[in-house]
């Protein structure tokens, strides 16, 4: 748990809203029990969390329920969200939706366009999966980054805000997982849209900073996008910018857990 220097007598919970765990072995991945490992040296009581893309496509599914095995083995630490991939078919898609969803109780999905390669708001690979999500009630989370700079641009997502607007949207990076970033635009198009919340992870520090000032703690959550960065070292630059930048702990208490409490219904 994180101590607030600013209010000794308070320890409040860590919700770490970007993390990722496969039971395959590519690149850097960890396992469930690695990222519960990384959760508990940063003080982390609990973790969104959805599967590292494998790079044989049609390993989606173990992964999946990898993912909802994980859950059930943690079921006080992980939040799982469910993964699609259109190119594996919209049916098949539909149908890991309703499952994730309704078997699972997924909280949501997330549709990442860099890793797996497609325009957002494209409207035959993407919306079909998107109205699937908003039938059944779930949030959905977009991979916003200028890693791909046209796949997940802040304004393809802000389309899909405006096309269904009394569903739940985590923009994931907040246009970063790039050293040149659109973190000002996706800023601008949550400013203009209630109904999405910022998750600051692979995001530069003035960038944070600026949505932080500019749209309120209560919309920005804390990501750490493990196993890409580690937690503890991602927590302490939260510290670091909330003893410089913003030292009243109604600034930490929600990036830090609030916001995604709120989001995930955890009140």
């Amino acid at each position: 748990r994180y101590n607030s220097r600013r209010s000794k007598r308070i320890t409040m919970y860590i919700i770490d809203a970007d993390t990722h765990i496969s039971n395959i072995k590519e690149g850097n991945s960890i396992t469930a029990e690695e990222l519960i490992a990384m959760m508990d040296r940063a003080g982390i009581e609990k973790a969104l969390t959805w599967i590292q893309p494998p790079y044989q496509r049609d390993l989606l599914p173990r992964l999946i329920e990898y993912l909802e095995n994980s859950a059930k083995a943690y079921r006080d630490r992980i939040i799982p969200f469910g993964w699609v991939d259109p190119h594996l078919g919209i049916t098949n898609s539909k149908l890991l939706i309703r499952k994730c969803m309704l078997q699972y109780g997924f909280k949501g999905i997330k549709l990442n366009g860099a890793q797996n390669e497609y325009p957002v708001d494209d409207e035959e690979l993407s919306i079909p999966l998107i109205r699937e999500i908003a039938d059944l009630g779930g949030i959905i989370a977009f991979h916003c980054g200028a890693d791909v700079r046209d796949y997940t641009h802040p304004y393809r997502i802000e389309k899909i805000l405006k096309m269904f607007p009394h569903i739940k949207f985590l923009m994931v990076h907040m246009g970063g997982a790039s050293f040149s970033d659109f973190s000002d635009t996706a800023i601008e198009v949550a400013e203009r849209n209630n109904n999405v919340t910022l998750i600051g992870s692979a995001i530069r520090t003035r960038p944070l900073i600026n949505a932080i000032k500019r749209i309120g703690p209560e919309r920005i959550a804390y990501g750490s996008d493990a196993p890409f960065e580690f937690p503890s070292v991602e927590i302490s630059r939260y510290k670091a910018i909330f003893e410089l930048e913003f030292p009243e702990d109604y600034y930490s208490e929600w990036i830090m857990s609030k916001t995604m409490q709120k989001v995930l219904g955890l009140e």
